[in-house]
Formats: C-alpha cells, sequence, structure tokens
C-alpha cells in the first residue's frame, strides 16, 4: 500500500516552526533591500506627478493666454467699430435741425466714447493677465527643467540599486514562494498577518534572555518552556508575534558562547580579586 503523501497541516509544529522561521529569514534579506532602495521609488513617482502636473498647468495657461489674445482682438475691434459711429455722429452735428438731434447724437457720441474706454481698460486688464501669465509659464518652465534633471538623477540611482540587487530579490521571493507552499495556510495567513503589522516586519521571533525577540516583554517560565517543548504554536501575550526556540532558529549556540564568555571573565575576574593566604 502507498504511503500517504504528508501534507502542511500534518507535519509536526517543530517542522512547521522551522520552516516559518526560515521564510521569515528570506522575507527579512528582501525587506534589507527594499530598504538599501529607500526612498527613491516613492521619490520618482513623485517627481513624475509633480512633472506631469507643470505640464498640464503650462498646456492650461498657453489656452488661457490664446483666450486672452482672442479677447483683446475682439476689443479692439469694436474699438474700431465705435470710432467709426463716433466719427460719423460728429459729422451728423453740423448738419443737425433742432435740439432733439443734437441732444441724441451728443448721448450717442457719449455712449461710444464710454464704450472705447471701457474697451480700452479691458484690453489693459487681459494684457496684465497675459503677462501674468507668461511669466507663470517661465517659471514652471524653469522648475520643469529643474525636476526633469532631478527625475533622471533619482532614476539613475534607483535603476542603479535595482540592477545590483535584482537577481538576488528575485531568487529569495522564488525560494519564499516555494517555502509558503510547505506551510499550512491558516499558519501562514496569521503569519502574514502579525507581520504586516509590526513595525519590523517580524512575524516569528526567538526566545532571547527570558524575553520576547520581537517587543522585549518579559515570558514567563512557564509559557518559555512551552515554546521550548515545540508542542504547539506560542505568540507573545503582549505583541502577539509567534515565538520560536533559540535552538530551533539556530541561534542557541550564539547565545551559549555569549553566556560561556560572560562565566569566564566573571572567573577571571573573581581569581584576581581572591587574596591569597599567609603562609606560616
Amino acid at each position: 500500500m502507498a504511503k500517504k503523501k504528508e501534507t502542511p497541516a500534518d507535519m509536526s509544529v517543530e517542522t512547521k516552526l522551522k520552516s516559518l522561521y526560515q521564510l521569515q529569514t528570506m522575507l527579512s534579506e528582501i525587506d534589507k533591500i527594499r530598504i538599501l532602495r529607500g526612498e527613491l521609488p516613492l521619490e520618482v513617482e513623485d517627481l513624475e506627478d509633480e512633472i506631469e502636473g507643470l505640464k498640464t498647468r503650462i498646456e492650461n495657461t498657453n489656452e488661457e493666454i490664446k483666450d486672452l489674445r482672442a479677447r483683446i482682438n475682439e476689443l479692439k475691434t469694436k474699438i474700431e467699430l465705435a470710432n467709426e459711429k463716433l466719427n460719423g455722429y460728429k459729422s451728423q452735428l453740423d448738419n443737425v435741425r433742432n435740439n432733439r438731434e443734437y441732444d441724441l447724437l451728443n448721448k450717442e457720441i457719449e455712449f461710444q466714447t464710454l464704450e472705447i474706454e471701457l474697451c480700452n481698460k479691458r484690453i489693459n486688464e487681459a494684457q496684465t493677465a497675459e503677462k501674468n501669465k507668461e511669466e507663470l509659464i517661465q517659471r514652471s518652465q524653469v522648475t520643469l527643467e529643474e525636476r526633469s534633471q532631478d527625475l533622471e538623477v533619482k532614476k539613475n540611482e534607483l535603476d542603479e540599486i535595482v540592477t545590483e540587487t535584482k537577481a538576488e530579490e528575485e531568487k529569495l521571493r522564488e525560494r519564499a514562494k516555494s517555502l509558503e507552499m510547505t506551510i499550512e495556510p491558516r499558519l501562514l495567513t496569521a503569519f502574514k498577518r502579525i507581520r504586516k503589522n509590526s513595525r519590523n516586519g517580524l512575524g516569528i521571533v526567538y526566545v532571547q534572555r527570558d524575553a520576547c525577540g520581537g517587543c522585549f516583554a518579559k515570558i514567563p517560565p512557564q509559557r518559555q518552556l512551552d515554546v521550548r517543548m515545540r508542542k504547539k504554536v506560542i505568540v507573545c501575550e503582549y505583541c502577539g508575534r509567534i515565538l520560536i526556540d533559540p535552538e530551533l532558529a539556530g541561534v542557541k549556540a550564539a547565545n551559549q558562547a555569549e553566556e560561556k564568555g560572560t562565566k569566564r571573565r566573571r572567573s577571571i575576574r573573581k581569581k584576581d580579586n581572591e587574596v591569597p593566604a599567609d603562609e606560616d
């Protein structure tokens, strides 16, 4: 009879925790690569958005200048027509036959004169607005050139870092993806949720100096014993991170070496402080 293939759910807690810690190590390496890139991707995106905004502003302002120039031409045409009417009315003054006609012509002359003054005022306002918009375009063009140069520099920096780290990141992602297939889905989902909510991206940590390796809160002795037993998944009561035995994480040897070094230094100090007994 063929042996039933072991599924992630059938694996022991020890195996699950070991796989999870290996996954955490790979993801932490990917995080380091992202940190190496720093804020460059966001800076590039912000510069691209700003450049696009500047181009749109210049384009819209040019359209507004076109509208102002068209308006100025319309007003100049109105002034020409008003001047023609004005000259006609003035020439008719010499041929008036009564006061009524004279008053009517004077009113028309006054109206056309006011019309010309109003048009000239609006032309001056439009020309001032046109000048201001041309200055705005000039400033925007200068800013656009500066931002375009900044974008080129940032893109080159980002491309250089990506080129250096792309192969390593892809390799880590492939390994992480393969490893995820061996982890129980429910546990993997919980791990990813914890990792997402933690500031340092750690979803599983080992116990060090009787404390959680993530938030450094003290862990009760019984809970530490449960972690070392590796019979069930234990989480920190304070930060919610999954806890793993240092030995299973492959770091106990380093801790032991540190402890041995500390004991050895204490022993040496103790011997140095001992006073030899007087010989009789």
